[in-house]
């Protein structure tokens, strides 16, 4: 019993393992390589987790996966230096096993699947939360990268995490968008893998000094895979697209209060119950068209 209580009172004596995932960005108008704006929100919101829990409570890592090196002082050092500015002492590079010189020419001329390489390393590390941006700037940018994880890991995945109100270690509690500026406070059993969406609070400014002083290591964490599929994809300029739906990205509580205020006052939605599916897809049609989706 006492070795039953022993063990019981260390593990809650223990940090909470907590990994942000963080990748490179690209600027819409100028195509510079940077942080990513959804990642850099997925780590401020980690640093306040880490900020306002008890010294030592928390322990904060952050993971950017590459298929292959990163040469210091390269556009994507500069970029991924930009995480490292917002207070992290070190950021670990997620490579390969054995990144030789033919490797590395291969991975520059194939296209290479990184999620496994995160699987492998968070087998071995087994964080109880992981952060990440709800989609990706550069690459395929699908936003399939949480579902993937999750699904190999067994984990519940949350999206669209808004704030990290608190963790004791076994769940954790935080706030999800919902649209009009709604939000929904969930429990959530440890460990969980959760992405964050672009309503959370903005990230802070990188300091530049704590970005040169800060260190990129790397970690090698299983093999080389090559994602076939992806090489057949078809680049092409993007064009216009048809027009969403309006969703509203309320930030403060005071827009949030509007959002659902014009919500309740709006009289031009249609509840249908009972109908055919002819009748329902008919109504959906009409609305699309409405509402310019559809012309």
């Amino acid at each position: 019993m006492k070795a039953d209580r022993s063990s019981v009172a260390q593990q809650a004596s223990a940090p909470l393992e907590v990994v942000s995932l963080v990748s490179l960005g690209q600027h819409p108008v100028s195509g510079r390589l940077r942080r990513a704006e959804q990642d850099a929100r997925a780590l401020e919101l980690c640093l306040a987790l880490e900020r306002q829990s008890a010294p030592g409570a928390v322990s904060l890592s952050a993971w950017h996966a590459s298929g292959s090196e990163i040469a210091p002082g390269s556009e994507q050092d500069q970029a991924l230096r930009g995480y490292l500015g917002m207070g992290l002492e070190s950021l670990t590079l997620v490579t390969p096993d054995a990144l030789g010189a033919d490797l590395l020419k291969a991975a520059d001329q194939l296209v290479v699947d990184v999620w496994p390489l995160l699987v492998t390393r968070l087998k071995q590390a087994a964080p109880q939360l992981v952060v990440c941006g709800g989609q990706g700037e550069t690459g395929e940018g699908s936003g399939l990268l949480p579902h993937l994880l999750a699904e190999s890991l067994g984990w519940p995945l949350v999206e669209g995490i808004v704030a990290i109100e608190s963790c004791d270690g076994a769940h954790l509690t935080a706030l999800q968008a919902l649209p009009r500026g709604q939000r929904r406070r969930l429990r959530v059993k440890l460990p969980a893998l959760v992405s964050v969406d672009s309503a959370a609070p903005a990230a802070r400014q990188s300091a530049f000094a704590q970005a040169r002083r800060g260190e990129l290591s790397s970690l090698a964490s299983g093999e080389l895979v090559h994602d076939a599929q992806a090489e057949a994809f078809g680049v092409a300029p993007a064009r216009k697209r048809p027009k969403r739906l309006k969703r509203i990205k309320a930030t403060s509580a005071r827009d949030r209060f509007k959002a659902a205020a014009a919500k309740a006052e709006g009289g031009g939605g249609k509840r249908l119950e009972g109908v055919s599916a002819e009748e329902g897809a008919a109504e959906i049609l009409k609305l699309l068209r409405e509402e310019g989706v559809l012309r």
